[in-house]
């Protein structure tokens, strides 16, 4: 992939119905995402607000015009103690997987994140058997948090989560 083909940005209304399909295709047809009915685009316009207002990042990549993939950053629990804490969610449409997507966004949601004055990021992974997203994360320096036994239910089976952790420090950028 050469880094002229896609180009990591931040996400604007105009993307958000194509955000809305690629999560849709993980709501429908895995269990990646314990989300059991797509969010529409007002629901992601209105997230696209919140996050803006609180400073998080909300990045897609762009290859060849379109979106092939997005990643944003939401606080991890409501407590006011938590707020240097947030999740990461990163996803890729259908057929960009493979092409070092991942790492891109992951990269510039983490630099994104510190800028911001975020202090831990937790990925909350579904143990769907197919080991990308954890492997994704460890590459960029998460290190193994936890596991939470059989907490999500969907499509006829119990799902574990597994949880990994990253510390960042105020303003430093992350190397791809």
């Amino acid at each position: 992939m050469q880094a002229e083909q896609v180009r990591v940005r931040p996400a604007s209304a105009a993307d958000l119905a194509a955000v809305a399909g690629i999560l849709a295709f993980y709501v429908t047809n895995s269990v990646a995402t314990f989300e059991e009915d797509p969010p529409g685009v007002p629901q992601w316009q209105q997230r696209l607000g919140d996050l803006a207002e609180r400073k998080l990042p909300f990045l897609v990549a762009e290859a060849g015009g379109t979106v092939a993939g997005y990643a944003y950053a939401s606080p991890w629990r409501p407590k006011p103690a938590y707020r240097h804490t947030v999740e990461d969610s990163v996803y890729l449409a259908p057929g960009q997987r493979g092409r070092g997507l991942g790492r891109l966004l992951l990269d510039s949601l983490l630099t994104g994140c510190a800028d911001a004055g975020v202090r831990q990021v937790i990925a909350v992974i579904a143990d769907s058997g197919d080991p990308a997203s954890v492997a994704l994360h460890r590459a960029c320096g998460f290190a193994d948090a936890g596991r939470l036994n059989q907490v999500g239910y969907k499509h006829g089976r119990w799902i574990d989560t597994v949880l990994l952790q990253r510390g960042l420090q105020p303003g430093t950028t992350v190397a791809g």
